[in-house]
């Protein structure tokens, strides 16, 4: 089986070290408050708005959940070593929302990735044993159901029409530190946050209301109560809140739910089939464009969607359906929240004018499913197992769709695929003798001397069969 870690996006050059909000330890989550004042009328405009967001809180804070995880995973340090058996146990704390009332709770993914026993913890102090129904890793959603509900529970709705502005207010609402339910309240500091090394498929929205370890998961909502993202991760040097903070917007949180609900085990996620640079300032200059904004297209898929609907190499993408494009992370976000075959417009930039393209979108090409490793028995990689790169999986394992070669799965231990040659989990053999790899079956058997070209982690370099 590939080990799935192996191709994530990595953009950790960045100084300043990102946090996944969701740390601490399982005893120290206390039961929420369920009391909120009911004398207050909401706030009409800038002047009243500071006397009181306690309406807001009122209708929102029940539907907020803590989350309180446990699990038992093996001791790293053990496994240095390849000792088995050696396990410890691990607690996660974090919060989520209620998004339907018989009990449907979205929260962060890695809240709850890896753990067994997952209790959440209501407003008004029940609580409930939850089973995952549904965890995207790429969006860093998961979608639970509670178990034993026998009643309708409060819910947040999901905004998904993305309204919202720069500069609009915002609270936060979560379970920060374990110390029980928490309201911060921040402005919307940016939005379609693209490169922010959290994912290659994600646009953020980012606040300065304050996100703290225990937040991920947590409702971010607008001044009408409404669920407009889920708090996901924050920018600090400390680990603790430093006014940089990321939520994944509703329109992929609503697209993880009705996956969910309607019976996926997955969410599937479309492509256009195209890839692209930013419009730098220089690309802008050369285009004749007052600014650089836009997807100048690199690359187009042979017979893919975007190659049927006419878009072709050096063509500018502007906009997904008046959604602004300036990089591939973007596209792929605005794409990957609608649905296979779903038309997409697609606004081009081509000889100095703007023209909508329909495109319709559709699954990537080719076979994801990574048990259908092949184990290379006998030559230089014996011991390894090896899968021939298609979009479907390179998309699956978070890398390029456009990537070719063969990855490297598991590496048995001790085999001469890890001693003598020194491949690892991940590694994507691009050549062999300088001739390009394109199947498992060119791997087989290779002799002492033989040179493989090879890319870890967006760097390439050679190995040899000893």
């Amino acid at each position: 089986m590939i080990d799935r870690t192996t191709m994530k996006t990595s953009s950790l050059a960045i100084a300043i070290a990102l946090t996944l909000a969701a740390c601490g330890q399982p005893d120290s989550s206390k039961a929420q408050d369920g009391v909120f004042a009911d004398n207050r009328v909401a706030p009409g405009d800038a002047t009243s708005m500071k006397a009181s967001f306690a309406p807001v809180v009122r209708e929102a804070a029940p539907a907020v959940v803590n989350i309180s995880a446990r699990g038992v995973r093996a001791d790293p340090f053990w496994s240095m070593f390849g000792v088995r058996g050696q396990a410890q146990q691990v607690g996660s704390i974090g919060s989520g929302v209620i998004v339907r009332p018989d009990g449907v709770v979205v929260t962060n993914n890695h809240v709850i990735q890896g753990m067994q026993q997952i209790r959440v913890t209501l407003n008004d102090r029940r609580e409930f044993a939850a089973r995952v129904v549904l965890a995207d890793e790429r969006s860093d959603i998961a979608v639970l159901q509670l178990e034993g509900v026998n009643e309708r529970l409060p819910t947040l709705n999901i905004d998904d029409r993305e309204e919202q502005q720069v500069g609009d207010l915002v609270l936060a609402i979560g379970n920060p530190f374990g110390v029980g339910q928490t309201v911060t309240n921040g402005i919307i500091s940016a939005l379609n946050r693209t490169e922010t090394g959290i994912s290659d498929s994600g646009s953020f929205i980012q606040t300065d209301a304050a996100i703290n370890p225990g937040n991920s998961g947590g409702a971010l909502v607008d001044m009408d109560g409404d669920l407009i993202g889920i708090n996901t991760a924050i920018f600090s040097r400390s680990g603790s809140s430093s006014g940089v903070g990321f939520a994944v917007p509703a329109t992929m949180v609503r697209r993880v739910v009705d996956s969910a609900v309607g019976g996926a085990t997955a969410v599937v996620r479309p492509w256009l089939g195209v890839k692209g640079e930013a419009v730098t300032a220089d690309i802008a200059r050369s285009l004749g464009l007052d600014r650089p904004q836009g997807l100048v297209v690199t690359e187009v898929w042979p017979n893919g969607p975007g190659a049927r609907a006419g878009i072709r190499e050096g063509d500018v993408i502007t906009a997904i359906d008046g959604a602004e494009i300036n990089d591939q992370g973007g596209l792929n976000f605005r794409v990957g929240t609608r649905e296979p075959n779903e038309t997409v417009q697609v606004s081009v930039l081509r000889d100095g004018r703007v023209q909508s393209v329909p495109a319709r979108v559709q699954r990537l090409p080719g076979d994801a499913d990574v048990d259908k490793a092949t184990l290379i028995r006998t030559g230089g990689l014996s011991g390894a197992q090896v899968l021939t790169l298609n979009p479907a999986l390179a998309d699956s394992l978070g890398g390029d769709p456009f990537a070719s070669g063969v990855i490297v799965g598991r590496v048995e231990s001790r085999s001469y695929a890890q001693r003598g040659v020194g491949v690892r989990p991940g590694d994507v053999i691009l050549a062999l003798n300088g001739r390009a790899v394109g199947s498992v079956d060119q791997l087989a058997d290779l002799p002492r001397g033989a040179q493989l070209t090879v890319e870890r982690r967006g760097q390439r370099g050679i190995l040899v069969v000893r």
